[in-house]
């Protein structure tokens, strides 16, 4: 595909279910707020994510993230919202893009996570395409709000090893409330599945080399939408994605913390509706303090230093060792 096609994504966008229809290329911006110029927030290397994906086959090493700036969604209680909304991050073109995922190689990531990328699409393949010609042999994971068209994912499908995917609720009303799009439910069911169908399911011992991890997120108060994701999940995916149960939510508004966490006996009813469903594998979150989980992406490090190691930020680029 040529350099042509990717840019030309740009003008009368249509990337994610906004449909915005804007001419990126020409100054205007759509619902995510970005124009034609990739931006990106904070890349380093992370050891915050699920374990199978923060492995080598030589041992623990962390999840080479690359944060993008700009958002196609607009949640209530974005713990990203410095970068989502706020729009932190830096211009780069797309031959700094490929050094940046080369130079997570060198230092031992395990794989390159480019995380909420979608307004980006364009510009992201045509960078890794530039890097795997310079010698990128990582998996390369798309870490996604399952918030994009189908026709967009395929502009950068081939160049994706691994989905991990979000799954926020099958709720109209509720996603309306939390995301602001009633019709997220079936956007995200229907991109998941072009994801399953696409990518099997392939293991190196207890490291994912390729297929698809969805992700749901539970919010207090609404263990029965989280029931109903578990169901589908069992009837329509199980067999060819791996779940991931998280239970990190935070309300961004101080008032709201009081009864807003998940609980222990919350907790105790995820794991019955597990085996009430019928899921056996995948990962769940601890409990634990959530409070590390947010990230303040003004500060070189964004994450507690056990966390992650920082190599690109927005304010100074390169970070060295």
């Amino acid at each position: 595909m040529t350099d042509d096609v990717y840019t030309e994504s740009y003008r009368a966008c249509r990337l994610c279910p906004n449909l915005c229809g804007v001419d990126r290329l020409n100054g205007e911006m759509g619902l995510c707020g970005e124009g034609g110029q990739l931006r990106i927030a904070f890349a380093g290397i992370h050891r915050g994510e699920e374990p199978c994906i923060s492995v080598t086959d030589r041992g623990f090493s962390g999840s080479g993230t690359i944060f993008f700036t700009g958002c196609t969604l607009g949640c209530r209680d974005c713990q990203n919202v410095q970068i989502s909304r706020d729009h932190l991050g830096a211009e780069v073109s797309v031959e700094e893009f490929s050094r940046i995922c080369l130079e997570l190689q060198h230092r031992g990531a395990a794989n390159i996570n480019l995380v909420t990328g979608t307004q980006f699409i364009p510009s992201i393949a045509a960078g890794l395409r530039m890097a795997k010609a310079g010698g990128l042999i990582l998996p390369v994971i798309w870490n996604t709000s399952s918030f994009e068209t189908v026709e967009a994912l395929g502009l950068i499908d081939d160049l994706i090893d691994i989905y991990l995917a979000d799954i926020k609720s099958l709720d109209a009303q509720l996603n309306r409330d939390s995301c602001g799009h009633p019709s997220y439910g079936p956007v995200a069911v229907q991109v998941i599945e072009y994801m399953a169908e696409r990518h099997q399911l392939r293991w190196d011992d207890q490291v994912l080399l390729s297929g698809v991890i969805v992700r749901h997120l539970v919010l207090p108060g609404y263990l029965e939408q989280t029931a109903e994701v578990l169901r589908w999940f069992s009837e329509h995916t199980a067999a060819a994605a791996v779940l991931s149960l998280m239970v990190q939510y935070i309300p961004m508004d101080r008032e709201r913390w009081i009864d807003a966490v998940v609980t222990e006996s919350c907790y105790e009813q995820l794991l019955e509706l597990l085996d009430e469903v019928g899921i056996e594998d995948g990962f769940i979150q601890e409990l634990g303090d959530e409070e590390p989980w947010i990230p303040d992406f003004s500060a070189r490090n964004p994450f507690p230093d056990s966390f992650c190691d920082p190599v690109w930020h927005w304010s100074c680029s390169w970070i060295d060792r």
